[in-house]
């Protein structure tokens, strides 16, 4: 089987399983790059080559998580299309311990107040409101949004998954106008040539918000997120609703914030 047959193949069972988009797309380039690297497809895995090109791209600086993204993608090829018995009995590389970065209740208002563009205002504000990630926000559509129950219904977002969402009483009313004459299906954040906002507009506008701030903290777009968590931990909500707000699938992940929290910490006074 030719290359660009048998990565159309694999594009379709990817597709068939209802993997998201972006994990079809990271898991292309992994498996093409992959194939190169072997030249010979066999339908069951060399080890040896396997472990050779994954330490190939440790030695190129790749993060533990982009790895462990590589092995994944060949488990599931030859696991899942190849139908191999053979076991690939290889460890996912141990990832860093990094705290999130998260900016503070103070810094969140200066970033808002650094915003003109009013829909630009609320899509920074929802985001950091709800907790949302950048692709949850900017595939949000008029009939997802409940006013009268301040909340949000998140459609297929990580692991094709549904979840409902908070919003604050305090973008009520400038949601409400903004979708006040507007389609059940149309997206509440409009490009200006029609369907969704890229992820790259909206990361810009985030980016020239945090430039005029002059704040100094490396924060992303997913910073606003993991704000919404330790900032609702901070207020005493249990990690568990937080888990479930986030749609986390592992508590483990929700509570890596707890860190970021521990009021015993930052109690301690310094002997200096």
């Amino acid at each position: 089987m030719q290359l660009p047959e048998l990565m159309e193949k694999v594009e379709n069972e990817l597709r068939l399983r209802n993997y998201s988009q972006r994990t079809i797309k990271s898991y292309l380039v992994c498996l093409k790059e992959y194939f190169i690297y072997i030249k010979n497809i066999d339908q069951d895995p060399n080890i040896d080559l396997i472990k050779k090109f994954l330490l190939a791209k440790q030695a190129k600086g790749m993060s533990s998580q982009t790895v462990n993204l590589y092995l994944m993608a060949i488990k599931h090829f030859y696991t899942n299309i190849a139908k191999s018995n053979i076991a690939i009995g290889i460890k996912f590389a141990k990832t860093s311990d990094k705290l999130p970065i998260v900016l503070s209740r103070e810094e969140i208002a200066t970033i808002l107040d650094n915003i003109i563009n009013k829909k630009h205002k609320i899509l920074i504000a929802l985001s950091y409101g709800a907790g949302l990630r950048i692709s949850e926000v900017i595939k949000l559509r008029v009939k997802d949004i409940n006013l009268n129950e301040l909340t949000l219904h998140i459609k297929e977002a990580k692991g094709a998954k549904d979840r409902i969402t908070i919003f604050p009483e305090k973008l009520k009313d400038g949601l409400g106008r903004m979708i006040e004459f507007r389609q059940s299906n149309d997206f509440i954040f409009e490009s200006e040539r029609g369907g969704a906002l890229s992820e790259r507009s909206a990361q810009k506008i985030l980016e020239n918000a945090l430039k005029k701030s002059k704040i100094k903290k490396e924060a992303t777009f997913h910073s606003l997120r993991h704000s919404f968590a330790t900032h609702l931990l901070e207020n005493g909500v249990d990690v568990r609703y937080v888990q479930e707000l986030l749609g986390h699938k592992n508590i483990r992940t929700t509570q890596l914030y707890t860190k970021v929290t521990n009021p015993n910490l930052k109690n301690i006074k310094s002997p200096f």
